[in-house]
């Protein structure tokens, strides 16, 4: 059977000087599950892999279990594949990600069963600072620069809807499809 690649995206680890988790020992876990090819992406939780499991759900609890049993912490992960990623960079708004110097790209990765619609009721944006765009099981959030204070995305953090979201900047989400490209070269 041949491999499929993942990404898994963590949630909360390593930010505010919570759930501190070093990236060789992150990368050892995974290893442990039997899954080959483990490479991290700096420091917010991006572990991407190979698999002979092709069932996300799956794949994303034994991931939770694991993390939460090794790390001691309540572990939450979205796990795409290569394909899935292809698709998000592909499919991203007209001139998303074009233009950083003007706008911050952020792209918020849902955990099923959430969805793109139901994930857009509770994402407020504010006139003239943000945008918000659903796309298959993702977000894509851009604000202005300039009144990036006056941005709603952090309020989103406050909501119980939060517990099913990861964010991820356009520049992160682009490199691990890199990354996941390059091991299919």
């Amino acid at each position: 059977m041949e491999k499929s690649e993942f990404v898994a995206l963590l949630r909360g680890i390593n930010v505010g000087g919570k759930n501190l988790i070093k990236m060789t020992e992150l990368k050892a876990c995974f290893e442990t599950l039997g899954f080959k090819n483990v490479r991290t992406y700096i420091q917010s939780g991006n572990v991407l892999f190979s698999a002979d499991e092709s069932d996300q759900a799956r794949l994303a609890s034994q991931l939770e279990d694991a993390l939460s049993k090794s790390f001691n912490y309540q572990s939450r992960v979205v796990v795409r594949s290569d394909e899935e990623m292809k698709a998000i960079v592909a499919h991203a708004p007209k001139d998303f990600g074009s233009d950083p110097a003007t706008y911050r790209y952020d792209v918020i990765f849902l955990k099923e069963p959430l969805t793109s619609a139901e994930a857009m009721k509770s994402v407020k944006t504010k006139e003239g600072v943000d945008q918000a765009f659903a796309g298959n099981g993702v977000l894509y959030f851009s604000r202005l620069n300039s009144k990036a204070g006056q941005s709603h995305l952090s309020r989103i953090i406050t909501m119980p809807v939060y517990q099913s979201m990861t964010i991820r900047n356009w520049n992160t989400t682009t490199k691990l499809l890199d990354m996941m490209e390059a091991v299919n070269r």
